[in-house]
């Protein structure tokens, strides 16, 4: 009971911490305004049903009497308050409607840049698929930012909104109920007693016991929902790789393993979904035996005041109405549960997301810093891998300007892990690294954003950082005169153009940009060898001019030819040590 009160309390404050910033940011008198006038619409809307319990009265005395006079008189001011009613209703789902749209957009500015900053995107794909630290490594950020923090948003304002009708209108209408209902006699032993407010005692105790049953009939909802979102982003994750490695997948004829793919994952959201319909059949079968016994309730037990004549058919209906108001506001629980278990799993889910990104920008233990572009210097570096396997040990490199180096060793030595570290974006790393301000490094699989063909080649600069015969001229450099006309044109370059093609575009960026400092990890490995040594050639020329230097990893003996010097890294034990060997061009 403990455990679970204060699991409960964390989750409280957790969500606090998780709602609360909105409403201290830079738009925070927008958002209090919004907060405030949609308060003010619940409390009017209360109002509203007060003078409605009210009319209750008054109408069905004057039918019960007959007095059409009074009857006319009472329809004139159900069509007053309705008029309110309506008002009322529509600027409150309006301004609710803007609250949660504006709250939304800021936590997804805020989630995004977030994520983004320190490359906490990165470092947690890291961890997420090596599988060591399930707790650190949420699944799908892209599902948490886009589904998640919509949910959270709409269910928090809805849900809260919701609470406070609840509490206020339990607080209009419970001296209400109080007064009509009267007392409650009753004999025992001889001794007559008597229970003012009986009926509000009544509805207490049924909501308390309705509530109760509620959670003990639900209480499943949540873990079931946390994993429905799971599996759900699980299957739209795999249905989206399918269509990014499209050609590579068709040319395998892989269909078939990907059907089953596709197949084994929407099984898994199908197995937890038929639990979580037998879960809400279970909960939906009570609640509705609930209400509808509700309805009644309040008739039965104000029946014997009725026929006794203590009380007229209008008080009658009040009390009805009003017993009506308290339990349904004792019943916001029991109403929302199904809602409530959502918006539980939902937050859970952005808590644990948000405390990945703070773990995940936290600082490593390799100091990496920009230098003065006098050469590239690294002492005391140590790598790991995710799985705590050491690739390199208290290592020692220096890079002068005027240099060409070839990184050569066997897969799996930590060539490309070490180009990371060496570009500051390797997690597990520690010692110095000082990098020459004017570098650039030039991966094996580029990234080209879906967008013109300008601003994928300038990426990440803006385009109109450079003039249009430049931008030509680089693709001329990089041997691509069939895309010079083609800059404005808006394409998914990533998967329109080939794997040479591709890497000639990377290049083609390189040279739009002309760093000192290149860094080339198998960057022309799917070139001919032609084509490999005249953009080699144009490199080197680049560097040179730059008073800069070329580091490379590639096998070729085309790509070594290029180069003056060699680092080997040869594996020794369970450790790759890496060995320097000086060799001339």
């Amino acid at each position: 009971m403990f455990h679970k009160a204060a699991l409960f309390k964390t989750f409280l404050v957790r969500t606090w911490a998780l709602s609360l910033p909105y409403f201290k940011s830079e738009e925070k008198w927008k958002a209090r305004a919004l907060l405030a006038a949609i308060i003010g619409l619940n409390l009017g809307f209360v109002y509203t049903l007060v003078l409605f319990n009210e009319w209750n009265r008054f109408f069905y005395d004057a039918l019960q009497e007959k007095n059409y006079p009074v009857f006319l008189e009472q329809l004139l001011r159900y069509t007053v308050l309705a008029f309110i009613y309506i008002i009322i209703a529509v600027y409150k789902f309006y301004l609710t409607q803007q609250l949660e749209m504006r709250w939304r957009a800021w936590m997804t500015r805020h989630y995004v840049q977030h994520w983004l900053a320190h490359q906490a995107y990165y470092q947690l794909e890291l961890t997420r698929y090596a599988q060591l630290a399930p707790d650190q490594s949420p699944d799908n950020p892209d599902q948490r930012m886009q589904e998640d923090l919509n949910l959270f948003t709409t269910r928090t304002v809805g849900l809260s909104m919701e609470l406070l009708n609840a509490v206020v209108t339990f607080i209009s209408f419970v001296g209400i109920l109080w007064t009509l209902s009267g007392e409650f006699t009753f004999n025992w032993g001889g001794t007559e007693f008597a229970i003012p407010g009986f009926m509000l005692w009544v509805a207490i105790l049924y909501c308390a016991v309705g509530t109760v049953l509620t959670h003990y009939v639900g209480r499943k909802l949540i873990p079931l929902n946390y994993e429905q979102q799971r599996r759900e982003a699980d299957f739209r994750h795999h249905l989206v790789r399918v269509r990014e490695y499209s050609e590579a997948i068709a040319l395998d004829r892989g269909e078939v393993v990907e059907n089953q793919q596709l197949k084994l994952r929407f099984d898994h959201v199908l197995r937890n979904y038929l639990q979580l319909i037998d879960a809400k059949k279970r909960l939906t079968m009570f609640t509705s035996t609930f209400y509808q016994a509700s309805a009644v309730f309040p008739f039965l037990v104000a029946a014997p005041r009725f026929f006794s004549g203590a009380i007229q058919l209008g008080a009658m209906m009040q009390i009805a109405s009003a017993f009506s108001r308290v339990q349904d506001s004792l019943s916001w629980f029991i109403d929302n549960y199904d809602n409530l278990a959502a918006w539980r799993a939902t937050t859970d889910r952005l808590t644990h997301f948000e405390a990945a990104i703070v773990a995940a920008s936290r600082p490593t233990q390799l100091h990496h810093e920009a230098g003065n572009g006098s050469g590239l210097q690294v002492s005391n570096l140590s790598l790991d891998l995710p799985t705590g396997k050491r690739l390199l040990a208290h290592t020692a490199l220096q890079v002068k300007a005027g240099d060409s180096i070839l990184l050569r060793g066997p897969s799996g030595s930590g060539k490309s892990t070490l180009f990371r570290a060496l570009a500051g974006i390797w997690p597990l790393a520690s010692g110095h690294v000082t990098l020459p301000a004017s570098s650039m490094f030039i991966p094996q699989h580029p990234y080209f954003p879906n967008a013109s063909l300008r601003d994928a080649l300038a990426y990440p600069e803006p385009a109109a950082n450079h003039d249009e015969e430049t931008l030509k001229q680089a693709l001329r450099e990089a041997l691509l005169p069939q895309l010079v006309d083609q800059l404005d044109v808006v394409d998914a370059w990533g998967q329109k153009l080939s794997g040479g093609e591709l890497q000639r575009l990377a290049l083609a960026r390189v040279f739009l940009k002309k760093p000192a400092w290149v860094f080339a990890d198998e960057a022309t490995s799917a070139l001919d060898e032609e084509a490999e040594k005249t953009l080699y050639r144009k490199l080197i020329e680049m560097v040179k001019a730059g008073n800069g230097a070329i580091v490379s990893i590639a096998h070729r003996q085309t790509v070594a030819s290029f180069h003056e010097h060699t680092w080997t890294l040869e594996k020794s034990g369970d450790e790759s040590v890496a060995r320097f060997e000086l060799r001339q061009a």
